[in-house]
């Protein structure tokens, strides 16, 4: 991850009762993963497509327009072929759901001749839109046959979260990227379950984040597959990002996490703002450069305090398990375990702790 352009504590009671959830369960198509606050979408009322008669982006973006119209609405896709033209953009209070990873949106041939609300090429966007759903499909920017690298690409993402509430993206398989996998921008009150990112292209892109947050807060992170190192061309597979607000109140769980070849498992990257109150909790970091890092965009004047890192499996990385620099206090990594990595680094700070991290291979 490297920065583009410009862009209150949870509840830690309700975070440690919540069910967690076993590595091996992820990409099954679980129910059993920690529970979420945001809801996303309430809406009741069902519109139908058939990928068979009904599979482009404007009838597609009709149905989430009529959906709108009527107070929100769930627009459920069957499975197949969807050919996205153009992005799609969510409205307030409607679901976009797939039958699973069989729903596939995919970009098509004319996908690069119009832009999001952004001037970016986002295959979803929610831009604006409260009390939202993405869930149940498989979303192909096609990457590998269109050249992503244009103007724009890195002003809004494959799946764009964007200055939205209570919003929800669930059960989404990302493929051919050439933006961040799912991004969380200017938003609060998220939800990213159950997901799964793959970077597969060589030479073509960089900057290929898994599930990159920015200038939001108050959200989960959880039972995510992201696994940015299949091609040459990924990067961090996390990412806890300041540009304009701080983030905060965020906690990832239960992830399986690889980063790519330029760059982490995780990174929280500051710039200009402060990263506080972060929860690193049960994923597994493996096969990535390093583990968890800090990065610094505008010099180390702000802080990243009240982190987190705890029960965590770093296995196969190239260096260090954790790396923490700059200005620092209250961080937590303890009661992790590392095999065949490097160890776990943290610069002096008030009530930095790292205690009780074992070297363990045990799965």
């Amino acid at each position: 991850m490297r920065p583009s352009q410009p862009q209150a504590i949870l509840l830690f009671a309700a975070v440690v009762a919540a069910t967690t959830v076993s590595v091996a369960a992820l990409s099954q198509g679980r129910t059993d993963v920690t529970p979420c606050t945001a809801t996303g979408s309430s809406a009741a009322s069902v519109t139908r497509l058939n990928a068979l008669n009904a599979g482009d982006s404007a009838t597609v973006q009709k149905a989430i327009d009529n959906a709108a119209a009527g107070g929100g609405g769930i627009v459920q896709l069957s499975a197949g072929q969807f050919d996205i033209h153009e992005p799609l953009v969510l409205k307030s209070n409607v679901a976009l759901k797939g039958s699973g990873p069989g729903t596939v949106l995919k970009a098509s041939p004319r996908f690069l001749r119009s832009k999001g609300p952004l001037g970016g090429h986002p295959l979803i966007t929610t831009y604006g839109a409260q009390n939202v759903t993405i869930a149940d499909l498989t979303a192909d920017q096609s990457g590998d046959v269109l050249d992503g690298n244009v103007s724009g690409r890195l002003k809004e993402y494959l799946v764009d979260v964007r200055h939205s509430t209570n919003a929800v993206v669930e059960a989404v398989a990302t493929k051919n990227p050439f933006t961040y996998s799912i991004a969380v921008v200017g938003s609060s009150n998220f939800c990213v379950r159950n997901n799964s990112t793959v970077a597969t292209s060589n030479g073509e892109y960089d900057q290929l984040d898994g599930i990159h947050i920015t200038d939001s807060h108050s959200g989960l992170v959880v039972g995510n597959h992201v696994d940015q190192r299949q091609g040459k061309d990924g990067d961090d597979g996390l990412v806890a990002q300041t540009i304009g607000s701080a983030v905060y109140d965020v906690v990832y769980r239960d992830n399986d996490v690889r980063g790519g070849s330029h760059g982490a498992g995780m990174q929280l990257a500051v710039s200009g703002k402060e990263i506080y109150n972060i929860t690193i909790e049960n994923n597994r970091f493996w096969g990535s450069p390093s583990g968890i890092r800090t990065g610094y965009y505008d010099g180390e004047s702000q802080a990243v305090h009240d982190v987190i890192v705890r029960g965590n499996f770093f296995v196969d990385l190239d260096g260090a398990s954790t790396s923490f620099s700059g200005q620092l206090e209250n961080i937590q990594v303890v009661d992790n375990r590392f095999c065949r990595s490097g160890d776990f680094k943290v610069a002096d700070g008030p009530k930095n702790l790292v205690a009780r991290n074992e070297a363990s291979c045990e799965q």
